[in-house]
């Protein structure tokens, strides 16, 4: 059993919805159910009645929610007694960023911030948006840094968070090139010869933000998805081998770019721009945190 689908049954019973649970969860509505699916299986009842509106929860999973509320929050906060034991010395910050940043932004900011404000060390672990979101809120952290864009918003409560805007880049689709220079691909698919996409697993982040661009441009495309990941970098190598399309942050593809092992694909209807943000829980009491927010909001980041 997975811990991640008691949290998805209390958004569930707090929402009454499954749309607005899913946004919360920053996941689809199918996938949720499906998770919703997954732990009645595995509690062996069902937990909810989807005949009615607003959704209700049947008497075992009302049961299940109270139970279920008081074990998660005795775990997380054993989790959060055990990690407070094992926290870095000094001036230490924990960090959660999605992948993708985590190795290309973050290590760069880290450089050039501590030339202005002084070391500070620090704990990185790189995940996806959920769970990142997730640690965040559960106080696993002190500090997340994501990307940001409006048709995959973070539902993060105003008065509980704060949130800085570090920067913007490009969301760009890519392929590996012709002899010539030429992307080896288009954008023109159609039914009988579709583009072969390499695509993001669908409750991505990345993966909503693609189907966005898609939604938005004047041309429809046929793309066959060929591979998934859930990870821009992955989806980089298989372009740069010849597999298909990639729709990439321009940082992570920037390299590969300059050197001429991708092209870019289409014009600037099939790109986005995607906000680098970052956010902390306002009672997070960590003076090193408190020192750095200051310092970010100094420099004119904002939310």
């Amino acid at each position: 059993m997975n811990l991640i689908w008691i949290g998805d049954l209390l958004a569930l019973a707090d929402t009454r919805s499954f749309s607005r649970a899913a946004e919360l969860r920053h996941i689809t509505q199918s996938a949720l159910s499906r998770r919703i699916r997954s732990l009645e299986d595995w509690v062996g009842a069902e937990l909810v009645h989807r005949g009615t509106y607003p959704l209700e929860l049947t008497q075992a999973g009302l049961f299940f929610c109270e139970e279920g509320r008081e074990a998660l929050k005795t775990l997380l906060d054993a989790r959060a007694d055990i990690r407070q034991e094992t926290r870095m010395p000094g001036r230490a910050i924990q960090i959660r960023a999605g992948h993708s940043l985590s190795m290309t932004f973050l290590p760069k900011w880290m450089k050039q911030f501590q030339q202005w404000h002084g070391h500070f060390n620090a704990r990185v672990v790189a995940e996806n948006v959920l769970d990142a979101v997730m640690a965040l809120t559960e106080g696993s952290c002190d500090l997340m840094f994501c990307y940001h864009h409006p048709s995959a918003p973070i539902l993060l409560d105003r008065d509980k968070f704060d949130c800085l805007i570090l920067g913007r880049e490009a969301f760009i689709p890519v392929s590996a090139p012709l002899a010539s220079g030429m992307p080896a691909f288009d954008l023109t698919g159609r039914k009988k010869q579709p583009v072969p996409y390499l695509a993001y697993t669908a409750t991505s982040f990345l993966g909503r933000v693609v189907e966005f661009i898609h939604k938005q441009s004047s041309r429809q495309v046929a793309l066959e998805r060929c591979y998934e990941a859930d990870m821009a970098m992955l989806l980089m190598n298989m372009a740069k081998e010849g597999y298909g399309v990639a729709w990439l942050p321009e940082s992570v593809a920037a390299d590969a770019l300059r050197s001429g092992l991708l092209a870019k694909v289409g014009g600037e209807e099939w790109q986005t721009q995607l906000e680098i943000r970052a956010y902390r829980a306002k009672h997070n009491a960590n003076p090193t945190l408190q020192e750095l927010w200051s310092s970010l909001v100094g420099d004119g980041s904002r939310g």
